[in-house]
């Protein structure tokens, strides 16, 4: 009887023949679907994220990679900047002296039909839209020199540019740079603007579509922002400084800006 006892408490202490416990598989086993929602819920969280940012992105404030040197030395090839999406929403509008980017559609680029690959285009705007890509071909950065009423004349004879016959003086243009090697002499519709880039011996603007329907002018509704801050490289980290340029300037008819 002793013989047996010992024998039954035995079998009964004694684990699977492979010498894993019990506990252990039926633990391994629920691990499984566990983990499995874990990473299911990164993935939605993750998605839900992007979803957010983009969102954010189209409507408040959007990244936007710096594709040329045409607004040097004010921004860098390469800088992201990050621009207002809310700055003209309520009535107000661009203002001279203004960084601006706006989609050229109409104005510096024809209007042409979508087309290519769908996915891809859509991708690739998301992208663009973090700032991670460069912005569509038809999307550019500028700074407004004249608002709707405004003549802008080049040049004086000091060389200035004259905007309501008041000569500018302008600081951020690019070192070695004149105002214009284009002579011109326009006065801007109402609801339009005329837009330069601050290097100006390297910036294809409005006075390379004089000529041209629209006559290089930009719709104010075709203004995706303004550029406020400067997000990257972390050494030009902060807001973009405003210009004095336009102080002198009087207002044209009708213009409250």
């Amino acid at each position: 009887m002793d013989t047996e006892a010992q024998h039954m408490e035995r079998d009964r202490s004694s684990g699977p023949a492979d010498g894993t416990e019990e506990g252990s598989r039926s633990t391994h086993v629920r691990e499984r679907p566990a983990a499995s929602m874990s990473w299911g819920r990164t993935v939605f969280l993750g998605m839900l994220c992007t979803a957010a940012l983009l969102l954010f992105s189209a409507f408040v404030l959007q990244p936007f990679l710096i594709p040329s040197g045409s607004m040097q030395p004010t921004l860098q090839i390469g800088d992201r900047v990050l621009v207002n999406k809310l700055a003209y929403r309520f009535g107000t509008e661009p203002r001279r002296g203004d960084v601006v980017v706006f989609d050229g559609t109409g104005s510096f680029v024809p209007e042409t039909a979508a087309g290519g690959n769908a996915v891809g285009t859509l991708l690739r705007g998301a992208a663009a839209s973090l700032g991670l890509a460069e912005p569509a071909g038809s999307d550019f950065v500028k700074r407004v020199v004249g608002v709707g009423g405004d003549r802008v004349v080049c040049c004086e004879k000091r060389g200035r540019l004259e905007v309501n016959g008041a000569p500018l003086d302008e600081p951020y243009l690019h070192p070695g740079d004149r105002p214009s090697d284009v002579a011109f002499d326009i006065v801007v519709p109402d609801g339009k603007l005329w837009v330069m880039g601050d290097h100006r011996s390297n910036s294809r603007d409005s006075r390379d579509h004089l000529g041209q329907p629209g006559g290089g002018m930009v719709p104010v509704e075709r203004v995706i922002g303004r550029v406020d801050w400067l997000g990257w490289p972390l050494g030009r980290l902060g807001s973009l400084e405003g210009t004095d340029a336009f102080t002198g300037v009087r207002p044209a008819d009708g213009d409250h800006g």
